[in-house]
């Protein structure tokens, strides 16, 4: 055998090599020196394994090992031996048996550490990020990148099995006119002119269908400079698909196939299908949200007509002006007088005017900071509304446009389930949200816009109805709460897409240039044709139950976009934008 050969992994140590000569390689997890006898766990992907350096069995070995600290990187070659009942450590699989060394090979010394990686968890992410590749020596971090790679696997051997071809389509493609804001690319051949990185393979997979290829899938890197959070990257993946000659309730279907081998391999569990299908109007007038968490029961109310005949002057302004009044109603619990100063702050940070908390008593009773503009039957008024009313409970209500009302009403609702641990974290929640309108309205513009993107499929006959009475044949999947997919049915008609276009006021001549392509292709034999996209980095950290994107991302960036390990982005020298042919513009100076 050669020197460091390795024979197995560190984790996989078994019973069934003791007495025989094996080479173990890692990193020095901990070390323990009891003079004559020096204990090592050693570390690699799959685990630990107990190595003994015996002064009595190998001198020269046990010599070298007293140099060894933290983080060495080691081949030991020795032999497999039983470790004394008392000694046996029933935490880890290898704890039965311990590696007795006559050989030992120092690859590779460390220093000390930045962090000691047993308590990252409560180190500084930054810290963590500029260290990105010592941060990946945990453990945990192995299991997240593991399962990521089980997940995405699973979603491969779907896929083939239903047929689809995995075909990869290009990074550098064209700045277009829609969508969120792209990362540019010079050129240096062709000057003054830019690649754009693709915000999704969007109009690549149209295209493919447009090729006859019926059934792709990627794996898709994809980039967008917008604004970071917790559960978005400049750059990510997505799991993208189309089909021809599909209805939706196909695109349903495979992607609920792909998600049962997902769970399964992730979390072990049988997810029940066909899954449920809410459309947008019932989740947003129930839950205020077109990603409700539907894990805690907590719906919207619309008490509009309790108040037709309302003194108070604020909420009867609302009305005139077309107005509604929603409220959520929180069952026997007690809210102290700060406690509802403190939602009624929640609300106003959420963008609401105000919160009106409204407490029942006994017999029809209520107490509220403006009961005396309340009506003496307001319990009753209510209660036809919201039987279930009982005393004991709250009212907080929120007055205003609908949309704006009922996101605010969404955002509190969330804020109450979690604050008053209404939610069972144990459940999972996951549906189909249908049926979106096709259009909305710019009250700044004063124009209708494509809600999800000009390409998407009106349903029905639609051509003579009000722009915001129109649905759309798209469709997300909500898991928990978050959005983790969505896709629509495409327009493949070119009269049709005309009159979107014509609807959406977009300049023909403007999107002759961004999409000319593309729409050239509609008159070409354009099949029908629909696809979905699935976020691979939401869906693991949701699995996994990490609290951000990041956590399950090889070599993220920061929130403000940074990559602290390699301190990018950073400056070019200026022969290298004369080649791209580049100047930065001077900054003004500031006015005194």
């Amino acid at each position: 055998m050669k020197p460091f050969e390795r024979s197995t992994g560190c984790g996989l140590v078994r019973g069934e090599l003791v007495g025989k000569t094996i080479t173990l390689c890692g990193w020095v997890n901990r070390r323990r020196d009891h003079g004559g006898l020096i204990f090592i766990d050693l570390r690699d992907r799959t685990g630990l394994m107990q190595i003994l350096f015996d002064k009595q069995v190998d001198a020269n070995a046990h010599e070298l090992a007293t140099t060894l600290r933290n983080e060495f990187v080691l081949s030991v070659t020795g032999t497999v031996v039983k470790r004394t009942p008392e000694t046996v450590n029933p935490e880890l699989p290898t704890g039965a048996w311990e590696l007795q060394v006559h050989k030992l090979i120092i690859h590779n010394k460390s220093k000390t550490l930045p962090f000691v990686l047993d308590d990252a968890d409560g180190i500084d992410e930054e810290l963590r990020l500029q260290y990105r590749y010592l941060d990946l020596r945990r453990p945990v971090m192995h299991q997240r990148l593991a399962m990521r790679h089980k997940i995405i696997f699973a979603m491969r051997e779907c896929l083939n099995a239903e047929g689809f071809y995995e075909i990869e389509t290009p990074i550098l493609t064209k700045n277009t006119a829609e969508g969120a804001r792209e990362f540019l690319v010079p050129s240096r051949v062709h000057q003054r002119h830019f690649y754009a990185l693709p915000q999704s393979p969007q109009v690549y997979k149209q295209l493919l269908m447009a090729s006859g290829m019926e059934r792709y899938f990627q794996v898709a890197r994809c980039f967008r400079d917008e604004d970071l959070r917790a559960d978005r990257q400049p750059e990510f993946t997505q799991l993208d698909l189309e089909m021809s000659f599909v209805t939706q309730t196909d695109i349903m279907q495979v992607a609920e196939k792909i998600l049962t081998q997902v769970f399964k391999t992730a979390l072990g569990l049988d997810i029940t299908t066909p899954l449920p299908r809410y459309t947008y109007e019932h989740v947003f007038s129930n839950y205020g949200s077109d990603k409700p968490d539907m894990r805690f029961a907590l719906p919207i109310s619309n008490i509009t007509p309790v108040f037709q005949d309302t003194q108070l002057s604020f909420i009867k302004t609302t009305l005139e002006k077309g107005g509604q009044v929603g409220c959520l109603h929180v069952k026997q619990h007690h809210f102290s007088r700060s406690d509802l100063e403190h939602w009624v702050n929640q609300a106003q940070q959420n963008g609401a005017k105000g919160l009106v908390w409204i407490k029942i008593g006994p017999d029809g009773t209520f107490e509220a900071p403006v009961a005396k503009f309340l009506p003496p039957d307001f319990t009753q008024r209510v209660t036809a509304i919201i039987p279930s009313l009982h005393a004991g409970d709250t009212l907080f209500v929120i007055a205003g446009p609908h949309n704006d009302t009922w996101t605010q009403l969404g955002r509190l609702r969330l804020q109450l389930g979690h604050g008053l641990k209404m939610i069972d974290l144990g459940k999972i929640s996951l549906f189909w949200v249908t049926d979106f309108p096709m259009f909305e309205y710019n009250d700044t513009t004063k124009k209708w816009g494509a809600m999800h993107h000009p390409f998407t499929s009106p349903q029905g006959d639609w051509e003579n109805k009000n722009p915001g009475d129109v649905k759309a044949h798209a469709y997300d999947i909500v898991f928990n709460g978050t959005e983790i997919g969505g896709g629509s049915i495409r327009i493949h008609d070119p009269e049709k897409q005309a009159k979107v276009f014509d609807i959406i006021n977009l300049n023909k001549e403007e999107m002759q240039r961004h999409f000319g392509f593309l729409l050239e292709a509609q008159e070409l034999g354009f099949p029908p044709h629909g696809g979905i996209a699935l976020g691979i980095d939401r869906l693991v950290m949701l699995l996994l139950g990490c609290q951000s994107i990041r956590e399950v991302i090889a070599f993220p960036k920061t929130q403000s976009g940074a990559d602290l390990m390699l301190q990018a982005p950073t400056p070019v020298t200026e022969e290298k934008l004369r080649d791209y042919g580049i100047q930065f513009i001077k900054e003004a100076k500031p006015t005194k």
